[in-house]
Formats: structure tokens, sequence, C-alpha cells
């Protein structure tokens, strides 16, 4: 987290989010079907990863920081598991994925500092486009 109240990661997160959402709306108007269940688990997901955690005045022990870490694991391979069985199903999935891998591949390989410095280029973008220059 970066300034008190202010996630550092909070942006690229958002857009990440936004672009699955986009990319889970192209599948669905390419198939002409409905995927609710994977559009409510994007959604929760980005909630649950782009919230801000209240101020805790509890300080995890080891043992509970490695409990936490096995439960953001856990939700970790879910997705991956979600996002691996839609590309086998689908080609149009693994097409779409592979041909946005360079939007989306930085975001979530990313360290912390990398992603800091992509939220700082993209609120320099995007002053830039306020300001008429593009």
């Amino acid at each position: 987290m970066g300034e008190e109240g202010k996630p550092s990661s909070s942006l690229p997160d958002t857009q990440f989010f936004g672009l699955l959402s986009n990319l889970l709306q192209q599948v669905e108007s390419l198939t002409n079907q409905e995927e609710v269940e994977l559009r409510a688990k994007i959604e929760a997901l980005g909630l649950e990863v782009t919230k801000v955690p209240s101020k805790s005045t509890k300080i995890l022990d080891e043992l509970e920081l490695a409990s936490e870490l096995d439960k953001l694991s856990a939700k970790l391979d879910n997705v991956d598991e979600m996002i691996s069985s839609a590309m086998a199903a689908d080609p149009q999935v693994m097409s779409l994925l592979s041909d946005t891998a360079d939007v989306w591949m930085p975001v979530i390989t990313a360290t912390s500092d990398e992603r800091q410095i992509f939220a700082a280029s993209v609120e320099d973008i995007d002053k830039v486009e306020e300001k008429g220059f593009n």
C-alpha cells in the first residue's frame, strides 16, 4: 500500500479486471452464450483484490499469516483452473487471451515495485489525455 488509505496497485488491478470483463463479453458475443457463473466469479475476485483492507490492530503471527497465504493461493488456483477449463473448452478464449497477453501479462507478473511504476505511468497518460494531447 502506498500512502495511507490508498492502495498502490488499485489502478492496474481495476484495469486488469476490466480487461477480463471485456474479454468475457467478447467471448459471450462470439458464442451467443451468457457466462453468468464466470462473470460473477471475475467480479467477486476483482472486488476481493481491489478492496482496501481495514486497518487492523491485530498483528498476525507466522501461522496466521501462512494460513491467509494458503487461502489466497487456493483462490488463485481456482481462478487458474477456471481459465484453463475455459481455454480448453473454447479455442476463441485461448485466442483472445493470446492476442491480449501483452496487456494483461505484465500486470499479473509484475512485482510490487513494477506495479507502482506501471500505475504512475498510467496516471501520466491519463493526464496527457485530459489535456487533449494524444
